[in-house]
């Protein structure tokens, strides 16, 4: 190797490093050269769609999305003794959502730009075209449809005639054996896709800055959290403060977006980011409890040392705890008792009473069935509450006293002690009406209404 080609080559792969971030380009420290991984500049909106050609094609095989950012185009070179003066670079080109065709369309190109190019160094070319010219070369326009064959791999011709810039038909192009594609299925190629886009969005949304509408100051995406759904964006510092504070109230349905109104929800993965482990194990807890109360279905073992969620037996009203093999009754949640009917209190049985008199037909056979004959004890119960809303009390001897018409002098029909209706106060045999004569007493009132 000559020294003005052993020189050219230092510089040049020292500006590379100078330029490119580590993740960009790895240098090979074996032998001049390395590795540089080009992502293209999409146009906004751009719609990719996979379709493969495989005989047990089904709807799981195919794949259309809007992508901000594809998988990178990887130049993999390594530079003779000759470079730049009379040898070429040694290289390979690699996409996982490029076709070999188009890949060995690129490598002819790279060929030209050497031969057009020749004596100097030329990565720095090659690595303008790949990366600003690369979509408008193959004539890659949205929406872009990758088609995939039966082996897995991406088809070597496509369905559609198509040309690149040169006017080359990509159908008659040879496979160039510097072209390599590694992609293994179509689940490989979207999962690929997605997770690069997605890392990429994260690196472009990581630098920018945000205003947060809870504290009012600008962030770096790095420290803030964005609610896909809404766009809306706010430090990781106030979010936590709020998130906090709902889960430890127990309102893990509110870990929404703070923008008034805005119905988007924190994910699960959002919140663990944010309270940290301890805190989401109480988040994540609660949300799965929640959701069980929910499910009709589902009962809790009543044993206060177990709770452990239980699927309700279709048409009996046994469960067993698959836990602590507690056989219990769903509806009086006591040991299970077969066909008896469950125990309640004097208290809930007045509640039992009153549901079953605003239940309809179905509702009272079903609360039968459970709790016994409870029509009997329900008129009890309504004819008492009708007594205490309509009578009163006789101030003798208790007995319950209506008033239909007539004065407020009443007499009881069981002990005959005349009485005051509006005050209850017991007059006197000989003389009653002397009580609405007195201004002490009910004055001039023996014929108001109460």
């Amino acid at each position: 190797m000559s020294t003005q080609d052993q020189e050219a080559q230092v510089d040049e792969l020292l500006a590379l490093t100078s330029i490119y971030s580590d993740t960009e380009f790895k240098r090979n420290n074996a032998a001049p050269g390395g590795e540089i991984q080009l992502c293209l500049e999409l146009p906004a909106d751009f719609e990719i769609s996979i379709k493969s050609n495989s005989a047990t094609n089904s709807s799981a095989d195919n794949f259309e999305n809007t992508v901000s950012f594809l998988p990178p185009i990887v130049l993999n070179f390594e530079l003779p003794p000759g470079y730049p003066s009379t040898t070429p670079p040694n290289f390979t080109l690699s996409c996982k959502w490029l076709t070999p065709t188009q890949l060995s369309l690129l490598c002819q190109r790279l060929d030209d730009l050497w031969e057009e190019n020749s004596g100097c160094v030329v990565i720095f070319p090659w690595i303008q075209f790949l990366k600003e010219e690369t979509l408008d070369y193959l004539n890659i326009k949205s929406p872009y449809e990758i088609d995939v064959s039966s082996n897995g791999l991406q088809s070597w011709m496509q369905t559609t005639e198509k040309t690149c810039e040169d006017g080359v038909s990509l159908e008659k192009a040879p496979y160039d054996k510097r072209a390599i594609q590694d992609v293994q299925s179509v689940p490989a190629l979207v999962r690929c896709i997605l997770d690069f886009n997605e890392a990429q969005q994260k690196k472009v949304f990581d630098s920018k800055l945000f205003l947060c509408n809870i504290c009012f100051m600008e962030k770096l995406g790095s420290e803030c959290t964005h609610f896909k759904a809404c766009e809306h964006v706010y430090c990781n510092y106030c979010l936590k403060d709020y998130f906090e504070i709902q889960i430890k109230d127990g309102q893990v349905h509110a870990l929404n977006c703070p923008e008034p109104k805005c119905p988007s929800v924190a994910t699960p993965a959002q919140v663990k980011d944010l309270v940290g482990e301890q805190l989401f194990s109480r988040y994540d807890r609660l949300l799965l409890q929640s959701s069980l109360d929910l499910m009709a279905d589902i009962a809790y073992c009543p044993r206060l040392t177990c709770q452990t969620p239980v699927l309700k037996e279709q048409k009996s009203a046994m469960c067993i705890c698959s836990a602590c093999q507690y056989a219990f009754c769903i509806y009086c949640k006591r040991a299970f008792h077969g066909i008896s009917y469950c125990r309640v209190t004097p208290a809930q049985l007045i509640e039992l009473a009153r549901e079953y008199l605003d239940a309809d037909k179905k509702g009272k056979i079903e609360l039968e069935k459970r709790y016994g004959p409870l029509k009997k004890i329900a008129e009890d119960i309504q004819n008492k509450e009708w007594i205490q809303e309509n009578s009163k009390p006789c101030p003798s001897c208790k007995a319950p006293i209506e008033k239909i018409e007539g004065c407020n002098k009443m007499t009881c029909s069981g002990c005959k002690q005349n009485f005051c209706w509006l005050c209850l106060k017991v007059l006197s045999q000989e003389n009653p009406y002397q009580h609405f004569d007195d201004p002490t007493e009910c004055f001039n009132r023996l014929h108001v209404r109460n």
